[in-house]
């Protein structure tokens, strides 16, 4: 079982998470057609005794993820239960996925002007949700069986800071949140304010070796 890093160490990430989304991926979205519906975010209703996704996201640090997601193409609908009694594990898992595969296929359009392949997608959306829900997972006790069968993609399938700097600092950083204070992980993102200036670090580190 995932080790919670404190609710200092969370909010952190995930207030990174709007920050960065805010400056640097929603001015570069596209507006592309109308997609249909995913799945719902929900897979199952929490588990007897554990609290339900009402009960757990409701005024928490959590819903600026969700918040994220929604603002993302082919984002999974919220939960159409008039109960709320869904699992909270389940939207995060959603979310995290929708977060992780609009950056990629932004920063990737921006750096290459070209659409990534539908396994980086894929690898990115299932490491993410992955990752950011083992965390929210280990926060609340809240493990369910959707959760439990995922697995992270290897490293090699995913993008590094070399490559899509901010979708890859999101995987790191997740991944072991532990050590975000002793090791950022692209410390030069924290000076560029948009995916052009990002691009154009990328292009003089990749000049220079």
């Amino acid at each position: 079982m995932t080790t919670a890093p404190d609710a200092l160490t969370i909010h952190q990430l995930l207030g990174r998470i709007v920050y960065f989304h805010a400056l640097h991926i929603a001015p570069e979205q596209r507006t592309d057609p109308p997609s249909q519906p995913g799945p719902m975010c929900c897979s199952h209703r929490a588990a007897p005794g554990r609290r339900s996704a009402a009960e757990v996201l409701t005024d928490s640090a959590w819903n600026a993820l969700l918040e994220v997601a929604t603002a993302l193409p082919a984002h999974h609908r919220p939960c159409p239960s008039a109960s709320g009694s869904c699992c909270a594990t389940c939207r995060i898992i959603a979310a995290a996925a929708a977060v992780a595969g609009g950056w990629a296929t932004t920063e990737h359009r921006a750096y290459r002007h070209g659409e990534p392949t539908a396994q980086l997608v894929t690898a990115c959306r299932n490491a993410a949700a992955d990752h950011i829900a083992r965390v929210f997972a280990a926060q609340h006790n809240a493990f369910c069986p959707v959760l439990a069968a995922s697995r992270a993609p290897e490293p090699q399938a995913l993008p590094g800071a070399d490559t899509l700097p901010l979708t890859g600092e999101l995987l790191a950083l997740w991944a072991d949140p532990a050590a975000t204070t002793r090791n950022p992980v692209a410390s030069w993102l924290n000076h560029c304010t948009g995916l052009a200036d990002v691009r154009r670090v990328l292009d003089s580190r990749r000049s220079t070796t």
